[in-house]
């Protein structure tokens, strides 16, 4: 299996590097690989040396970097019915998984924030290596930024902060949402009761998404 996994991503690679890995036919490629394999095979791809440190001076309330499964992240674009058309932001984005994966699945354009500077610049540095011309990083705490990403339609919460945090980042997404239909998925958070948001009906223990209702907060 370590050898399928090898020449599958060895393709993968080679496609990409020639502009010519399609989101749907990287689809294809990542469904041909078993479930329980697909986190190997993307960290494979993905190929950091090895991932950096959490910073020492991480702040009071942000959480340390811990990847996210491939699976929540599929059942999150599905759910979210993430496309082309979206500009989908991952709110911690750490070693910039999610945010590539996101953009590889469904052409989206992708934006990671992450306060660690040295994930980011692990993130950046594997984008520009697989050239993701429609995946950015920014580095800073993204409960300042996230008032300033306005293009973003749908915003993806792994564990990455909470209490207050989390309340400041509702408020500007409630501006945001004033403007157009936004979508939220958060996964291992705490029920986001806010009138301007809608849950979408899941059986999922750990994932939960809403969409803006247009409501007035």
């Amino acid at each position: 299996m370590q050898t399928a996994l090898r020449n599958s991503v060895a393709l993968v690679k080679t496609l990409l590097l020639n502009d010519l890995a399609s989101p749907a036919i990287f689809r294809a490629k990542l469904a041909e690989i078993p479930a329980p394999d697909r986190d190997k095979w993307f960290d494979l791809l993905w190929d950091l040396d090895e991932i950096p440190e959490d910073d020492p001076a991480l702040p009071r309330g942000c959480a340390p970097y811990l990847p996210c499964p491939v699976a929540t992240v599929l059942e999150g674009l599905e759910r979210a019915n993430v496309t082309s058309h979206d500009v989908f932001v991952d709110v911690g984005s750490g070693t910039g998984r999610v945010a590539s994966l996101a953009n590889l699945l469904t052409g989206a354009g992708a934006i990671g924030l992450e306060i660690q500077p040295a994930l980011v610049a692990a993130a950046q540095g594997r984008a520009a290596w697989l050239k993701l011309e429609r995946t950015r990083f920014l580095q800073g705490d993204a409960a300042d930024l996230l008032r300033f990403i306005t293009v973003g339609t749908v915003f993806f919460f792994y564990c990455p902060f909470g209490g207050e945090r989390v309340d400041r980042v509702l408020d500007d997404l409630a501006v945001l949402a004033e403007t157009r239909q936004i979508r939220i998925c958060g996964v291992h958070m705490p029920p986001l009761d806010r009138p301007w948001l809608e849950r979408i009906t899941s059986s999922s223990v750990e994932l939960d998404v809403y969409r803006s209702t247009g409501l007035e907060r």
